[in-house]
C-alpha cells in the first residue's frame, strides 16, 4: 500500500460483564473493522468475562476512518448472536504521536481523551510513554445491548516504507 501511514497493533484484552447469549453464559469473540479491513479474535468458550489477550493489525492509510468493534456468540446450529458493539476513532492518538516525547519518563501521560457522546469510552482514556512508545488504554462501552465492556490497548507501529504521519 503506497499511501500506508503505518500499522495500529489493537491488543484485545478482555471482556467484562458480557451479555449471557446462552443458557447462562456466553462464547464470545471480537471482530474489528476499519473501512474494508476486517480481523477476528478466538473464540473463548462459555465466558462473560472473556481473556482474549490477542494484538490484531491494521493498516492504517485513512486515520480519519473510525474503528468498529463487535462482539459476537458463536452459536453451532443458527447465526452467532450479536453482543453489542463500539466505535472509536484514533485521531488524538494520531495527534500525540507528532509531538516530541523523547525526553519522558516511563509512564508519563502525553493526553488524556474524555468520556462524551460522541464516543464509546467507558472511563477517560489516557495516552501514555510506555517502553519508549506511545500506547493508548481503552475500556469501551458497548451499544445496542444490556450490558458489557471490552478493554483494549493501541499502538503505533512505524513502517521505514510507509508515508508516516
Amino acid at each position: 500500500m503506497e499511501n500506508m501511514l503505518g500499522l495500529l497493533r489493537i491488543h484485545i484484552q478482555r471482556g467484562v460483564n458480557l451479555a449471557v447469549r446462552d443458557m447462562r453464559s456466553s462464547d464470545p469473540y471480537v471482530i474489528v473493522k476499519m473501512g474494508k479491513q476486517k480481523l477476528k479474535t478466538r473464540l473463548v468458550k462459555k465466558s462473560v468475562n472473556p481473556e482474549w489477550n490477542e494484538q490484531l493489525t491494521l493498516s492504517i492509510v485513512d486515520p480519519n476512518l473510525p474503528i468498529l468493534v463487535s462482539v459476537y456468540d458463536k452459536d453451532t446450529f443458527s447465526f452467532d448472536d450479536k453482543m453489542g458493539d463500539a466505535q472509536f476513532e484514533i485521531g488524538s492518538f494520531i495527534k500525540a504521536m507528532k509531538m516530541n516525547f523523547q525526553d519522558l519518563q516511563d509512564g508519563a501521560i502525553i493526553s488524556k481523551v474524555q468520556v462524551n457522546k460522541q464516543n464509546c469510552l467507558a472511563e477517560e482514556s489516557c495516552i501514555i510513554y510506555s517502553k519508549g512508545k506511545l500506547v493508548q488504554n481503552m475500556v469501551l462501552r458497548l451499544r445496542n445491548v444490556e450490558c458489557g465492556e471490552v478493554k483494549l490497548q493501541l499502538q503505533w507501529i512505524d513502517i521505514p516504507s510507509s508515508k508516516g504521519i
